[in-house]
């Protein structure tokens, strides 16, 4: 059986991300600090934020408290849209503010150059292909151990792979991925090209779905678990690290628990032929469209 909380996937770079992290999207500063510290005192080794998240601090804060040291940890954090173009200033906002000398992981938030001025535009001399050869410098510095990207369809990564300027293959993409959104095509693609993926809303984000679906409720009656290590458990066994969410120490040590049990291929296939779709994150707030339907 399964030992997947001390688990990692080896990246393409030889560096190893642990299967399970803590996500701290829509956690506000207050509690994001205590979550953090919660999380890494019950055995979690991966902490994900982004400077978009505007909590970089208190996470920071939160590992400090852990009393975890810091080379024990993996900690991924994001490169903001308005930021494209000062990648040098991005990694230093995130570094100070984290209080750390390098992150394990440095994600292109999403393939969008906004313009500061105005975030409905997107600059004029400017694309995720520049953000991505400035970001190529990153690892050589010690900063950043790993780049990768997030929010990339294969349409996105096309484009990126195939640019005269592209040296490095992004380690990780990190995707919404639920079963409501498995992605398959995508995942297909990255597998390919060794691109390894982390789920993002891998629950279904707060209020999910997911929660009252019928298949996802029965299975986890007949297996005494909750809808939430269902869910997670169908990420880990497709192959793809997870960072749920929670600030709810509780729900911490729940999510966590995920050793010593599995799902069957027939439990696997029921959750991956869910029939309903929806997507947590879209891309109607951007300037510019960034998912075209091909995952």
């Amino acid at each position: 059986m399964a030992q997947n909380t001390n688990a990692t996937f080896t990246l393409n770079t030889g560096g190893r991300i642990p299967a399970v992290g803590l996500g701290t999207w829509q956690s506000k500063p207050s509690e994001v600090r205590e979550a953090v510290k919660v999380a890494l005192q019950k055995g979690y080794r991966h902490i994900d934020t982004a400077l978009a998240y505007g909590n970089e601090n208190e996470v920071g804060q939160g590992i400090k408290d852990s009393g975890v040291p810091r080379e024990e940890i993996w900690i991924t954090t994001k490169l903001d849209n308005p930021w494209h173009h000062r990648v040098e200033d991005g990694i230093n906002s995130s570094l100070k503010s984290l209080g750390v000398d390098y992150v394990d992981l440095y994600l292109m938030h999403w393939p969008s150059s906004t313009d500061p001025e105005n975030l409905k535009k997107h600059l004029p001399d400017w694309n995720f292909l520049k953000t991505w050869a400035e970001m190529q410098k990153l690892p050589a510095s010690g900063r950043v151990k790993n780049i990768g990207v997030s929010n990339f369809g294969i349409r996105n990564l096309e484009k990126l792979l195939s640019d005269p300027s592209f040296k490095i293959t992004p380690a990780v993409n990190q995707i919404e991925l639920h079963p409501n959104c498995p992605s398959p095509k995508l995942l297909d693609y990255c597998k390919e090209k060794g691109i390894h993926c982390t789920a993002y809303s891998c629950l279904g984000s707060s209020d999910s779905p997911l929660y009252k679906d019928e298949t996802v409720l029965k299975m986890a009656e007949a297996k005494g678990r909750t809808p939430q290590q269902i869910l997670l458990m169908w990420g880990l066994q497709r192959g793809n690290s997870v960072i749920p969410k929670s600030v709810t120490p509780s729900r911490i040590e729940k999510n966590f628990e995920l050793d010593g049990w599995d799902l069957t291929d027939e439990e696997m296939k029921k959750l991956s032929s869910l029939p309903d779709r929806f997507k947590v994150c879209g891309d109607a707030w951007l300037p510019i469209k960034v998912f075209f339907g091909d995952d």
